[in-house]
């Protein structure tokens, strides 16, 4: 048996993994689209370091793009293998790939049509390959041991990073061998946050695949998220009387956000101002939250036995239309406006920072990670100013920084998450830039872990 590193390989995004055992059964372990600007990478969306049709089948460890988002264009193709994930991570990725192949195919339309260059550009994949994916995608419940093939068992076990987040065990009995075990951390999620049950520590296994994304830092303790969030709305809105945007990842932490404000509005603590979600992907995912209650923690359960839709009040509208989304700007009255992207580069929030950046009276709250080269990387830079829209605009609102919202584990929680694990024989990192793995393998040395691989892209290992 051997396994083969094809994605976040020294890398935070582009998840992928091949494990072949002895008989030439191939399982893949996600297959994610590559974000980001690395010159070394520009072909790695386009091309496979495996021949699609030799994959038997896909095991996803949650829906977020950076290890879902090829998958339509693994079907396209020719993989016709099953794809297994949780029942709530099937229905996220139902909407979030539909949501990438169009605007895949919109950016390609746009190209065409502007001629930038002579040759003509195609989507990775389009919406008619996300219909095909989801046939080929089976929903399994957490701690079921499920059949792939003969000899293989898997299961899925809550990993607390986004809705249907799960670890993957992997129990392998070949002819005439020694039963192995194999795990996948998937994204480590974090104890204690909102919604989410809080990540689970996998069963023991022989080889552990885990991320290593926030390897070399530990999560600032913060004050009370509740009032401390409180506190930003009262002086944005009912002190400065200015409009308060937050920009938000559609999936995740815009449900986090509004959760809290429904909590402040049962409370009757929230100030009388309107609150738009102006996002289509939030909003369909929003709707998923709700049909999805299986993976919710007893704190909100509990709190919908007084309140049956935490994720909707008097005050907050949904905003789909491209119409009222654009009368948003216009409104010179107190509000908030929760939009994507999460780092401001695309979306409706670009429009929405464009149009209220230079009044002192607003502020901008920044709770998510932005890319350096991104406008939200820039303001958390410093950057007074910025081009947008063909424009250059001073930065005059006030910037206000939440730093609890992280959905991953930092270095001392992943190694609380695999601390159980007492038998590995070979420890691989991935998800994680090479300096921050560096340093996590070695905090994870001195606690006890002397195996550990850090795996190039293409590198092959036998298990």
């Amino acid at each position: 048996m051997k396994i083969k590193f094809c994605g976040a390989a020294r890398q935070v995004t582009g998840s992928s993994h091949l494990i072949t055992l002895d008989n030439g059964y191939k399982i893949l372990l996600d297959c994610g689209l590559y974000q980001g600007r690395d010159d070394d990478m520009e072909d790695f969306n386009v091309n496979w370091l495996f021949n699609p049709k030799d994959i038997d089948c896909l095991i996803v460890s949650h829906a977020h793009i950076d290890h879902t988002g090829r998958i339509p264009k693994l079907v396209r193709d020719g993989f016709e293998g099953e794809i297994f994930c949780t029942h709530a991570t099937r229905s996220l990725m139902s909407i979030m790939l539909m949501d990438s192949a169009k605007i895949q195919e919109r950016d390609a339309e746009y190209h065409n049509k502007k001629k930038f260059t002579k040759r003509k550009k195609k989507p990775l994949y389009t919406t008619v390959d996300v219909k095909k994916t989801l046939e080929l995608t089976t929903g399994l419940s957490y701690e079921r041991s499920h059949r792939v093939c003969e000899g293989v068992k898997m299961m899925f076990r809550d990993a607390g990073h986004l809705l249907g987040s799960a670890s993957v065990t992997l129990s392998v009995e070949e002819e005439g061998k020694e039963s192995v075990t194999i795990g996948f951390t998937g994204d480590i999620g974090r104890p204690l946050r909102p919604i989410l049950r809080d990540p689970r520590q996998m069963p023991e296994v022989d080889y552990l695949i885990c991320e290593s994304t926030y390897g070399n830092r530990d999560h600032k303790a913060q004050p009370d998220e509740l009032e401390e969030f409180l506190g930003v709305i009262q002086e944005v809105c009912v002190e400065n009387k200015g409009k308060l945007l937050i920009p938000a990842f559609s999936v995740g932490r815009t449900q986090e956000i509004v959760y809290m404000l429904d909590r402040l509005e049962s409370e009757e603590r929230l100030p009388r101002i309107p609150v738009y979600v102006d996002s289509p992907l939030a909003i369909n995912a929003t709707l998923v939250y709700g049909s999805h209650p299986e993976c919710f923690d007893d704190n909100i359960h509990e709190y919908m036995l007084i309140d049956d839709n935490p994720f909707g009040f008097n005050k907050l509208q949904y905003v789909r239309e491209r119409g009222l989304s654009k009368r948003l700007n216009d409104i010179k009255t107190p509000c908030i406006i929760i939009s994507a992207s999460g780092m401001m580069n695309a979306g409706r929030i670009k429009h929405h920072l464009f149009n209220s950046m230079e009044n002192p009276k607003n502020g901008l709250l920044m709770v998510g990670y932005c890319a350096p080269y991104t406008p939200g990387g820039q303001i958390r830079n410093g950057k007074k100013q910025l081009h947008l829209f063909g424009e250059t605009r001073n930065l005059n609102m006030k910037v206000h920084q939440m730093y609890s919202f992280s959905a991953h584990a930092d270095r001392g929680e992943m190694a609380a998450f695999i601390k159980n694990q007492t038998k590995l024989k070979k420890l691989f990192l991935v998800h994680g830039e090479h300096d921050v793995q560096e340093e996590f393998k070695t905090y994870l040395n001195k606690h006890g872990f002397d195996d550990v691989e850090i795996p190039k892209l293409k590198d092959e290992f036998k298990l």
